[in-house]
């Protein structure tokens, strides 16, 4: 019997200017995840933006990986205020990742969005975002320390609440488990298609998941990547986001046979 086949896992990059020349990167974290937690082969996606095959990637992955960013969704894509001057913005990244979380949610290609990802995945459902969530009345400060060791920053911040029905609460024994916070957006509206899966102390939604998916359509706001293998809650997460990739990649092998 032969071995199942190693899930395709796309990871769309953000653009970047490097000097003089332009890149298309994603982090090392998210990658090593994939392959560590997730058990797939991790590939990027560049960030061409409508010239990508959207229909040719959706056909040949197994699953797709959004995730965090320095930069943020430009508000035009939600009817949002301007920016705050030196907002990072990714328009390339924005015109690639919005139709592919929509195509992929109806083709039934699992997704988990992290972050930017997790932002992305409420705009292009139809939600929108603040901008500072640090501003606005009764919320904490999500941000993390810039000043503080790379390990301090990303070490648990606050506990999130799971919806006691959803998904993230199947993957863990208690009601409320310690997260990371390094965000200064947040969903405002919440996209009508998605399902509130925790929510940080302060009531600022932390995770969704897309309630009519077909399959595996998952966002955190928090950092699950970050040494995944060392925390279990994070381990459990990409463990599903794996399964379902490898039931994709079986079925996609099983068809081509």
């Amino acid at each position: 019997m032969s071995a199942p086949p190693v899930p395709l896992i796309g990871l769309p990059a953000c653009a970047r200017q490097i000097g003089i020349h332009p890149f298309h990167v994603v982090g090392d974290k998210y990658m090593r995840a994939v392959a560590e937690a997730a058990g797939g082969l991790p590939l990027t996606l560049p960030a061409f933006g409508a010239a990508l095959d959207f229909d040719a990637v959706l056909d040949r992955f197994d699953g797709l990986l959004f995730t965090g960013s320095p930069s943020n969704v430009e508000p035009d894509r939600y009817d949002g205020p301007p920016s705050a001057d030196g907002t990072l913005h990714d328009p390339e990244r924005d015109a690639t990742t919005l139709p592919l979380i929509r195509g992929a949610i109806e083709r039934g290609v699992p997704i988990f969005c992290i972050c930017r990802g997790f932002q992305e995945l409420n705009v292009a459902l139809g939600g929108s975002l603040h901008q500072a969530v640090h501003d606005l009345p009764g919320r904490i400060d999500h941000r993390s320390d810039d000043s503080q060791p790379r390990d301090v920053q990303y070490g648990p911040a606050h506990d999130v609440t799971l919806a006691a029905d959803g998904l993230l609460a199947s993957l863990w024994p208690a009601p409320e488990v310690a997260v990371n916070s390094l965000h200064a957006q947040g969903i405002a509206r919440l996209a009508p298609r998605l399902t509130v899966e925790a929510t940080a102390p302060d009531g600022q939604i932390e995770a969704v998941r897309v309630g009519d998916a077909p399959s595996f359509a998952l966002g955190v706001q928090w950092h699950p990547e970050w040494k995944v293998t060392e925390d279990p809650f994070s381990m459990a997460i990409f463990g599903a986001f794996g399964e379902a990739t490898r039931a994709r990649a079986a079925a996609r092998a099983n068809t081509s046979g």
